[in-house]
């Protein structure tokens, strides 16, 4: 049951308004839709994602969480309809830059997106007590199109690489 008042929520568009209003949330450029449980937000350029291919996009906004609120991403549905898949991410608390989308065509017919055009939804939720821990990783204060930036570590054992690269007899 729903009390009013109650912290620990998905937020409506009057709270996002409100939380865009008290600066716990930011979202910039002005520009994106905002619908009753979330905002619509745009790619960052024209795209043409042929059959079986994948790329990586960004949104043109630049969010800014605050530590009490977290974002869940979603790929509008009538893009899924259209075969599209998006990788999409938990926005942590205290995050802060553009987004970075890979989307899939898993559809016969190549997809074309406009710059401008909606392609994903953010949802928002209140936690019920602020987070502790901001979000201070490796994507903090992105711009653009964000490669991945994981450590990427052989499990190949060492003398086993430097067999394959004729180092080693």
């Amino acid at each position: 049951m729903w009390v009013e008042g109650d912290l620990s929520m998905s937020l409506s568009d009057k709270e996002i308004a409100s939380a865009i209003e008290k600066g716990d949330l930011k979202i910039v450029p002005r520009g994106f839709r905002l619908n009753s449980a979330g905002v619509d937000l745009r790619i960052d350029r024209d795209v043409c994602l042929k059959s079986k291919q994948q790329l990586l996009v960004a949104s043109i906004e630049r969010v800014e969480l605050s530590h009490s609120i977290v974002g869940f991403l979603h790929l509008r549905s009538s893009l899924a309809r259209e075969g599209l898949f998006a990788s999409l991410a938990l926005v942590d608390p205290g995050f802060r830059g553009q987004l970075t989308v890979s989307l899939y065509n898993s559809g016969d017919s190549a997809v074309n997106l406009t710059r401008g055009e909606r392609f994903i939804q953010l949802s928002l939720l209140r936690l019920g007590k602020p987070a502790i821990k901001k979000y201070s990783g490796r994507y903090q204060n992105s711009s653009g199109v964000v490669a991945s930036r994981r450590k990427k570590r052989s499990h190949t054992p060492k003398i086993m690489e430097s067999v394959i690269q004729g180092t080693r007899g």
